[in-house]
């Protein structure tokens, strides 16, 4: 009997779910394949559960934890394999990741906060509040001063890192501003800015170190108890303390010859990021990041930050790519693939990667935490394709 393409990869998924069960684990005790109880049934949850389960299985190193949120919260999660491989212990939606890059929609945040209480506006120039940035080379032979907006939007001009080697690239959390200047003098200005789209991780820890200057309360700390602690993210922090240590994710990077090996993002999680901490230090669960992406979503709480604030951004300035596949807007990533357009983040540190992504008109997000770098897994797409599917599963039970 000839099968259509689509049925065939479902049951290809669905044997794949049956064998990563049998090798690696599932964790759904934990984890229940189903919305728990309470929530409303989400069309294609089960093929997203067989889609990330099929994705696992292409090498079964490590774990996988993924989410769907909706404006009800986080209504189904499910995680596969390890989040030791040593000790054989199972993921959970209560392990703890790192999510890299993601970090950048957090500062995002403590600038939108900061607008919305009349602090500083997007084109007030850094060097207003963050004088140090002229250390960087190039910036007096500037026509204009950089201005906040284009530290936000990636259009700057300033590089994806420092240049040199040096004693930046590590340091404690404690220490990331003093680091972060030892930088600048190794940072170079490589277009004008306001030019063009160029990706910085420098830029953003730039643009941290300004807002801590504008709200007279360091970075972290605002973060903390802005952010964090508002929104009820208790298992979220930008270093590895008491309240995640148990539950954390060991992080492997994946060798074609040697396999995973833990050691590069055991050295990074003692040693620290250096200036690394506004653009991508945190660790989180899934469970505590659905309630970030709730936020980005319209449903938050106000005393975070009002909807409108969002609202506005989401539909405001994005800086695109040179081939205009993507943008950048105020901490979040636009993506097009064909007709499926979608915001959010994604993000990678040694032995972890990150994504997540969402529709705000259809009102779904998803969340992919991997605890390993590189092999034959693909969560950013696992991530885009099971969203996508989920946006258009949502569209046509809505015209039944």
């Amino acid at each position: 009997m000839h099968l259509p393409a689509g049925r065939r990869s479902v049951i290809r998924a669905i044997v794949l779910v049956l064998a990563t069960a049998l090798v690696t684990g599932v964790s759904g005790a934990q984890s229940p394949g189903g919305p728990p109880a309470g929530f409303p049934a989400v069309p294609g949850l089960q093929l997203v559960d067989s889609m990330a389960a099929a994705e696992f299985a292409r090498d079964s190193i490590a774990s996988l934890t993924i989410g769907v949120v909706t404006p009800q919260g986080l209504v189904w999660t499910r995680s596969y394999g390890f989040a030791d491989m040593s000790t054989r212990r199972l993921a959970s939606r209560s392990s703890v990741y790192r999510i890299g890059s993601i970090t950048k929609m957090f500062t995002a945040l403590m600038l939108h906060q900061l607008i919305a209480a009349g602090k500083i506006r997007v084109s007030d120039p850094v060097e207003r509040y963050y004088p140090e940035i002229k250390e960087i080379r190039g910036y007096s032979r500037l026509t204009a001063p950089i201005t906040v907006l284009q530290l936000a939007t990636m259009t700057s001009g300033i590089a994806r890192e420092p240049r040199e080697e040096g004693p930046f690239w590590t340091g404690p959390v404690s220490q990331w501003e003093s680091t972060l200047r030892a930088a600048l003098p190794h940072t170079d200005i490589e277009f004008e800015p306001g030019t063009r789209f160029l990706y910085s991780n420098i830029g953003y820890a730039i643009l941290g170190a300004t807002l801590g200057r504008v709200a007279g309360v360091p970075y972290v700390q605002w973060e903390k108890e802005r952010i964090l602690t508002p929104l009820g993210m208790q298992h979220t922090a930008f270093e590895i303390e008491p309240s995640i240590a148990a539950e954390l994710a060991k992080g492997y990077d994946i060798s074609p010859n040697d396999g995973p090996d833990p050691g590069q993002a055991v050295r990074e999680g003692i040693a620290g990021r250096g200036f690394k901490v506004p653009n991508g230090a945190l660790f989180t669960t899934v469970d505590d990041l659905s309630k970030f992406l709730l936020l980005q979503l319209g449903h938050g709480p106000a005393s975070v930050l009002p909807s409108a604030r969002l609202d506005s951004a989401y539909s405001g300035v994005v800086a695109a790519s040179g081939e205009l596949s993507g943008g950048y807007g105020l901490g979040f990533s636009v993506a097009r693939r064909g007709d499926f357009t979608w915001y959010g983040h994604n993000g990678g540190v040694s032995g972890y990667v990150a994504m997540m992504y969402f529709d705000r008109e259809q009102q779904i997000g998803v969340i992919v935490l991997r605890n390993a770098g590189g092999g034959k897994v693909n969560p950013n797409k696992l991530a885009i394709d099971a969203l996508e599917y989920l946006v258009k599963s949502k569209v046509a039970a809505g015209k039944k």
